[in-house]
């Protein structure tokens, strides 16, 4: 549309020309905006995106926290009651006659070290050895004797929880069938015998009644008659029980033995039990339980962290290779808060310094033995109740409080705690893992790794359930001798440590126990010969030889196919 400003003199075409004109130069400015416009809105969807990520990442996740401290749960029952030949009201009309035989077979729950008494023959010491009876407490004076009892209940009783689980608790599975059996906690140890609880039959009212057990890898027997059963197959692997009295067989199955008579040290007998038209299956474990491995704590050690002997608790290990300068760094940090807590050093350097100093165990390797092999060395030669790893370059300061990693493993049921590392550039990281595996194929399973943490640990809420930890950690001695360190990771592993304690190491990690790292920057032309053999070690031009090595034992140890984390 043209406009003449000569053809419009009147008042209404003048201001038809102004709104004419405005729209004009207001359609114009738009058009010139528009790119702004866009440039703007680009802006703003991107700096929303990376606030939703940012929020993803780092804000604080809604964490379960989980009770990991000890509580009095109820232990698996005696295996063997004086008063099981007493009846309840139900069965106090039924007569039976016990079997002393078999009564004397069973566990009592008490043990005597009493010699045996035996025919005085000739050469008897030289044929057959010389008998003998310890008691062991006898080690320690009768002054001091009730103390070691009090701590060593405490620390039994500790154990007991810790390595106890919810399997080991005995279920009767009642009579839905009608059988009832136990579904789990019996158990037996090799070539011994016990009673099976919570056999019964729950039928219907008929004439007769017929129960069957039959093992594979032990036998059976009745510990005591009773009147109105017959009872087919004793001592073999194969028992019939039968009866026109329901309450009389019920009876009976109160008084079935087992005896393992295939030693394995830890295995299991499936049982098949059945009647005419039921049958089901319940396993009795056969094994040698684990035996305790007790420390004493020392002689303060008490319900808070300050009162714990950190000395007779705690050995401090680490592995040095040619960095007497670092490690003797280390040593003092320590020294000026835990002046007589044992460090023992893993020593694999050329030229050798030997490292003077009270409650100081140095061993030394062949020449560049290796990271984990070193680790194995100076583990294997802790005999206290914990280990704390550390590095022979960090720092101890009044943030690296070992009494709080200590309280955290007496008070839960965890085997190892990390805590956090501090750089010289001020930044702290506690490398806090997840691991999994996910079942796979004939080509192997997967692993799985990423960043992260379970669950926030109740009575700790700095301290966190997790996988893998810091190179800086406390942890039971037993348990991390349990997994080993594979000496085929020379000079490059961490993580592979947690990969194979999977399923055997409860882990946490704890932000607010600190210690610090020594700084690694250093001018090339300052560095002495040492300094430059270690980083030709330690940062080689090449790692193809390392990963290789790290991928053939994930492929062929771990049965790993493939890898993914973050």
């Amino acid at each position: 549309m043209e406009l003449s400003l000569q053809s419009l003199s009147s008042p209404w075409q003048r201001l038809l020309q102004k709104r004419a004109l405005g729209k004009f130069f207001t359609d114009r400015e738009a058009i010139r905006m528009h790119p702004v416009q866009k440039s703007v809105c680009a802006l703003m969807v991107l700096t929303a995106s990376l606030a939703v990520l940012y929020l993803h990442v780092w804000s604080p996740k809604p964490y379960s926290a989980v009770d990991l401290r000890h509580r009095p749960d109820q232990m698996p029952g005696l295996l063997w009651h004086n008063h099981l030949l007493v009846p309840d009201k139900k069965y106090a009309h039924i007569a039976f006659r016990a079997k002393e035989e078999i009564l004397g077979l069973l566990p009592k729950n008490s043990c005597k070290c009493e010699v045996e008494a035996s025919l005085n023959l000739p050469f008897q010491k030289q044929l057959f050895g010389q008998v003998y009876s310890i008691e062991f407490a006898s080690a320690f004076k009768p002054s001091d004797l009730a103390d070691i009892n009090n701590r060593r209940e405490q620390e039994y009783h500790s154990y007991r929880q810790r390595s106890q689980s919810p399997v080991d608790q005995l279920l009767i599975v009642r009579a839905n069938s009608p059988l009832e059996y136990p579904v789990q906690g019996v158990e037996v140890r090799p070539l011994q015998t016990i009673l099976i609880p919570g056999l019964s039959l729950q039928a219907a009212e008929r004439t007769s009644y017929r129960v069957n057990l039959t093992a594979t890898m032990g036998t059976f027997d009745v510990a005591a008659e009773v009147e109105g059963v017959r009872i087919e197959g004793e001592g073999g692997m194969h028992l019939s029980l039968s009866g026109s009295q329901l309450d009389n067989l019920n009876r009976q199955m109160q008084f079935v033995t087992y005896t393992s008579t295939l030693f394995h040290p830890n295995t299991a007998d499936t049982v098949q039990f059945s009647t005419d038209e039921h049958r089901a299956s319940f396993t009795i474990r056969i094994r040698h339980a684990p035996t305790p491995r007790l420390h004493y704590p020392g002689s303060s050690s008490g319900g808070t962290g300050e009162a714990y002997n950190i000395s007779a608790l705690v050995t401090i290990a680490t592995k040095t290779f040619l960095r007497y300068d670092k490690l003797q760094g280390l040593i003092d940090s320590i020294r000026k808060f835990y002046p007589t807590v044992t460090i023992i050093i893993a020593d694999d350097s050329l030229d050798i310094k030997h490292v003077q100093g009270p409650h100081i165990e140095q061993y030394f390797m062949p020449f560049g033995k290796g990271w984990f092999a070193g680790r194995n060395l100076a583990i294997s030669q802790v005999t206290t109740k914990y280990v704390l790893w550390v590095d022979d370059d960090f720092i101890f300061t009044l943030r690296t409080k070992v009494e709080k990693l200590v309280d955290v493993l007496e008070k839960t049921s965890l085997d190892l705690v990390g805590g956090a590392v501090r750089e010289i550039t001020g930044y702290t990281t506690t490398y806090r893992q997840q691991i999994s595996v996910q079942s796979g194929d004939e080509d192997g399973d997967c692993l799985r790794t990423r960043q992260g943490y379970h669950h926030v640990i109740e009575g700790f809420p700095d301290c966190v359930v997790t996988d893998g930890v810091i190179n800086f950690f406390l942890a039971r001695t037993e348990k991390v001798l349990q997994v080993g360190f594979d000496p085929r990771l020379s000079r490059v592993a961490h993580l592979e440590f947690f990969i194979d304690g999977l399923g055997i190491l409860h882990v946490g990690s704890c932000s607010d126990v600190v210690v610090d790292h020594a700084s690694k920057i250093k001018l090339p032309w300052l560095k002495s010969e040492s300094e430059k053999q270690y980083a030709k070690f330690r940062y080689p031009n090449s790692s193809e030889d390392s990963m290789t090595t790290k991928r053939s034992l994930f492929y062929f140890k771990n049965h790993f196919k493939c890898m993914t984390g973050n």
